[in-house]
């Protein structure tokens, strides 16, 4: 287990927090207009772990699959039977090592922000055939290094 990265989290105020074990998935932004809505930005930012990767204390609120902190409204993660998708924000200390790989509902984004260099581009939801062919999150010294 001391080889395995753990990323806490938590909600604004504290009452919930959360635990992931290992790198994520994936990882990426959304501009779709549910993404924008809930967290009150242009986008969303966020990385996919397993489920069982994800462990969350305190008590939670749900809306769908959408969790979050009763008390400060806070979002903690979208969590389905496979995964756990958790926003980059909500992360104890900045994920700097995690670089977005793709944008979802480009479509959306806003005409003043621009594409995400190296990243896929998908005009609404990315295939979920596609799952298995995405390569693994790039760390981002070799994002800028590449791009």
């Amino acid at each position: 287990m001391s080889d395995t990265i753990r990323r806490t989290g938590s909600c604004l105020c504290g009452g919930v927090h959360f635990v992931v074990s290992g790198q994520p998935s994936r990882t990426g932004l959304c501009h779709c207009k549910d993404c924008r809505k809930a967290g009150g930005s242009v986008y969303s930012a966020f990385a996919i772990w397993p489920r069982a990767a994800f462990e969350t204390s305190g008590v939670v609120a749900t809306y769908g699959t959408r969790s979050f902190c009763p008390t400060c409204g806070s979002r903690v993660a979208w969590v389905t039977d496979d995964e756990a998708e958790v926003m980059l924000g909500s992360l104890d200390v900045a994920p700097t090592d995690l670089a977005p790989e793709y944008e979802l509902w480009i479509s959306r984004r806003e005409t003043w922000l621009h594409a995400l260099p190296g990243t896929e581009q998908f005009d609404h939801d990315r295939p979920q055939a596609q799952d298995a062919d995405l390569p693994p999150p790039r760390p981002l010294s070799d994002a800028i290094a590449r791009d």
